[in-house]
């Protein structure tokens, strides 16, 4: 038997808190270690209790769920963070996956959707449908010019295609079928995109592809 997936939720909002541990604690796969009222509190409890993902809220007083979760990924780099969001604060989502977010989920997504958004982000994959990168993609084309994080020059020719298909939001399951390869062979791919744009996630591959011009966002 496997261990459970061990859980912090980070929301200033006793009645939401108490709400995702209810759901995630109801799951036999699931167990939550800690609650945090605050951003600061949610880093405390990632470093000295390493769960596995901190559930974490964008709005909190103290310190906020973006700068909460860039000391997580400085402090804890294994731990995973899956942002709340409301999509109406669309200027937080670039913000949070710059900060090392690796997944986003609605507030009010469907109980059995939370609990396999937790276990995708869990088992080291990023959440971000294809939903979610539209709205990523529409909040970039209103950011300033920025450094980008990485250089696609260097990548050959099937990596690059293989990054404008995750940049649009394909899974592995998707890019499979799209491209006529192997789970194998595209798990390969991605892994050496990871590497080569020293990217942590399949969410830094999306911020790397729109950065460096290899993939534009559509007004």
């Amino acid at each position: 038997m496997t261990d459970p997936i061990r859980v912090v939720v980070a929301d200033d909002q006793a009645l939401l808190r108490g709400s995702f541990r209810l759901l995630l604690d109801s799951e036999p796969d699931f167990t939550v270690i800690g609650e945090a009222a605050t951003g600061a509190e949610a880093v405390e409890l990632a470093v000295t209790e390493k769960p596995d993902v901190v559930l974490m809220d964008v709005r909190m007083p103290v310190m906020d769920g973006i700068e909460a979760t860039r000391l997580i990924g400085e402090r804890v780099p294994d731990v995973r963070v899956l942002v709340l969001t409301m999509f109406d604060l669309d200027e937080h989502v670039f913000a949070a996956l710059r900060a090392g977010a690796t997944g986003f989920l609605l507030k009010d997504t469907r109980p059995a959707d939370l609990c396999a958004a937790v276990r995708v982000v869990a088992s080291g994959d990023a959440l971000l449908g294809p939903s979610i990168t539209r709205r990523l993609v529409a909040q970039f084309a209103r950011i300033p010019d920025a450094p980008p994080l990485a250089d696609v020059a260097a990548l050959a020719p099937r990596e690059r295609e293989v990054l404008i298909l995750v940049a649009s939001g394909l899974s592995n399951v998707e890019i499979t079928e799209r491209m006529q390869l192997s789970m194998a062979t595209v798990k390969t791919y991605v892994g050496r995109l990871l590497a080569k744009l020293d990217a942590r996630d399949r969410a830094q591959l999306v911020i790397a592809a729109y950065e460096s011009g290899l993939v534009r966002a559509r007004n």
